[in-house]
């Protein structure tokens, strides 16, 4: 089978990273599409039971964009070097596995690479596996990279 559309969620981690540098591979084997995202919370403070003021909304988004932007320049280059053309996107909305599942089919994407930071027992268990949450509502294919 040989994927069209690959698609890498990125936060700036060296894992996604990884995760960017496989999907190039790949996406350069098969002749593929290569496109990433960053997805930024529209509203952290949704669950948050105090007020919050617009200065600091204004403040985070900034931040959460500035962020996002410098991780899919990182990655970008990453895919280069690998000898691919990505495309990069800032998805806003919430920041969970539905979302990146969505933003697969919402954009095409037949395939879905993802790093997993591999957290073990307490930290898994505080923490939780967002690449376990994403294979469990995802129609698309997943595949994790772990280094």
């Amino acid at each position: 089978m040989a994927y069209q559309h690959i698609l890498v969620p990125v936060d700036g981690s060296e894992i996604s990273f990884s995760a960017v540098r496989h999907a190039a591979k790949i996406a350069k084997a098969f002749g593929s599409r290569l496109t990433l995202v960053s997805l930024i919370a529209e509203n952290p403070f949704t669950e948050a039971d105090f007020y919050y003021s617009s200065a600091i909304m204004k403040e985070y988004f900034v931040e959460a964009h500035a962020n996002a932007k410098k991780a899919l320049k990182q990655a970008s280059i990453i895919a280069q070097e690998e000898g691919v053309e990505a495309e990069t996107h800032i998805v806003t909305g919430l920041v969970n596995a539905e979302h990146v599942a969505n933003t697969a089919e919402e954009t095409g994407a037949d395939l879905i690479v993802m790093g997993s930071h591999g957290r073990k027992g307490f930290q898994k268990i505080i923490l939780g596996s967002f690449a376990q949450d994403v294979l469990g509502v995802s129609q698309t294919p997943v595949l994790i990279i772990k280094k």
